[in-house]
């Protein structure tokens, strides 16, 4: 029997060795730069005459990757292949593809600093970020190794005389994995495994900032054993390959991680029954959020103030689950906002492969831009208190920023950035705080600090996210202990490295037998 799960310990690099270690592995890395990233469509390696680079976005004159572009064609190819494997590998037993889970995070262990060092120029990730992301990538597999494990038994059903009942769960099929760059590891391995262990077979497209990493996945995969044609990878465009994979008649499911606005482009596409197509598709997506902490009067506003820079500057802000709103009720704003504003001033910009910055860049120009127009919107929508302006030049450096007096209806309290800009909200009271709390079309994570037992157990029943923290930050969830997943337009409540999550990629199988 398999030990019970344990989430993987992040390392802070603080000691000499570690530092000195990461600073080998980088240089490892950037000696293969620019790498050429290619599809691997049953287990071939295909080149294409169109590739997009991924630039390190600390360095923007630095391709970190050059990516194959895959077509509709090759989209097309990749299913009949995975179709073929998917018979083949739906029947494996279970025990079987959950070794293979242990074995893939085995290996990703034996090339951590590799992994993080890529983060790091890739993402643009700091490195107790970049290690984080690694290590919740090893939580994923193993957490849903463990629980393949349980899900081989079947469902629990009432017996009756004379008859054999069992049920059981059967894997879906093809499905398409679309995955973000935020986390450029860790989602991709959690929505990659999850499909996998099942018994699916997947078209993977990986982010067009983050290829290099997410081939990383697919070569460690093939170390631990999977059949070619199980995983297959299509880097492209989302116009051109991305509708084409929702789409498709022979996709039988949908794994999203990213935008409000894709994922609900694809939610509509796959509702509508294509020609041939003989199911309707399932969706699994996680669509970010607009994060609120809420700081009542009494709290610990030193506590709370530590954990809100982390949430809302920890890897620029770029999480769905990044604070972006501090609701202070009555004396708590004062107090608090100066103390955030005192920490966030502290806080070292610069490239992400530097061990003594806090606050790397953004990921792209595209981020950059929007980001810098958000900061302009929100000159107009309340009074900047930190941060404001572009960071050094040669990287998509922003400074951190806070806004303070911002009106709960303001489009910065509304939007999410995706960003290292952050709202202060006054609430005169906890009712209006609640009201703010809960005054967004999102519902993915939130936290509240309080020493008031009412105010918490108020929080319990009425602040409405999937994830809700109480005296603590809103962003670290551990695989296994933070089953993460929200509501509204936060996406379907998938709940991610928690019990739930496989069965969304099963189907229930009831089989009766007259004895």
């Amino acid at each position: 029997m398999k030990e019970p799960f344990r989430n993987e310990p992040v390392r802070q690099y603080r000691d000499e060795s570690e530092r000195e270690a990461i600073r080998k592995a980088q240089a490892l890395v950037a000696g293969r730069f620019p790498e050429e990233i290619p599809l691997v469509i049953g287990g071939e390696r295909i080149a294409t005459a169109r590739t997009k680079d991924s630039l390190d976005p600390s360095d923007t004159r630095r391709v970190v990757a050059r990516a194959a572009q895959a077509t509709a064609a090759d989209v097309d190819r990749a299913m009949e292949v995975a179709w073929n494997a998917f018979r083949s590998w739906s029947r494996v037993a279970p025990e079987a593809r959950a070794r293979l889970l242990h074995r893939a995070a085995a290996i990703m262990r034996r090339r951590r600093l590799e992994l993080v060092a890529l983060e790091q120029f890739e993402a643009g990730k700091t490195v107790v970020e970049a290690d984080a992301d690694v290590a919740e990538a090893i939580d994923f597999l193993e957490y849903y190794a463990r629980d393949m494990y349980r899900l081989a038994a079947g469902g629990a059903v009432t017996r009756i005389p004379d008859e054999d009942n069992e049920l059981r769960y059967i894997p879906l099929g093809v499905g398409a994995i679309i995955p973000p760059w935020n986390f450029p590891l860790a989602i991709v391995t959690g929505m990659t495994s999850a499909a996998i262990v099942t018994g699916n077979a997947v078209l993977l497209k990986p982010a067009s900032t983050t290829p290099a990493i997410a081939y990383r996945l697919v070569e460690i995969f093939e170390e631990a054993g999977l059949p070619p044609g199980v995983l297959n990878f299509v880097p492209g465009s989302g116009s051109e390959i991305g509708d084409h994979m929702v789409d498709h008649p022979k996709t039988r499911f949908i794994s999203f991680t990213g935008s409000r606005d894709v994922g609900v482009r694809i939610y509509e596409r796959a509702a509508k029954v294509q020609p041939g197509q003989i199911w309707l598709k399932r969706v699994v997506a996680e669509m970010g959020g607009k994060d609120a902490i809420v700081v009542d009067e009494g709290a610990d506003y030193d506590e709370a103030a530590n954990g809100i820079v982390q949430a809302a500057f920890g890897f620029q802000g770029q999480k769905c689950s990044a604070a972006s709103r501090v609701i202070g009720v009555g004396a708590a704003y004062d107090a608090v906002l100066e103390r955030v504003v005192e920490r966030t001033r502290r806080l070292v910009l610069g490239p992400a492969t530097d061990l003594a910055v806090d606050v790397g860049p953004v990921i792209d120009e595209a981020a950059y831009r929007k980001i810098l127009d958000y900061i302009e919107v929100g000159r107009r929508e309340g009074r900047l208190v930190a941060g404001g302006a572009k960071g050094p030049e040669g990287g998509y450096f922003i400074q951190p920023t806070i806004f303070a007096d911002v009106a709960p209806t303001a489009r910065i309290a509304q939007e999410e950035i995706f960003g290292p800009v952050l709202a202060f909200i006054r609430a005169k009271d906890f009712d209006e705080a609640e009201a703010i709390f809960n005054g967004t079309q999102y519902g993915l994570t939130g936290s509240l600090y309080s020493r008031s037992t009412e105010h918490l157990e108020r929080a319990r029943e009425t602040f409405h996210v999937g994830n809700l923290y109480l005296n603590r930050k809103c962003t670290a969830a551990l695989v296994g202990v933070h089953p993460f997943g929200g509501f509204n337009m936060s996406g379907t409540d998938s709940k991610t490295g928690g019990p739930d999550y496989l069965l969304l990629f099963l189907q229930a199988k009831a089989i009766s037998e007259r004895m």
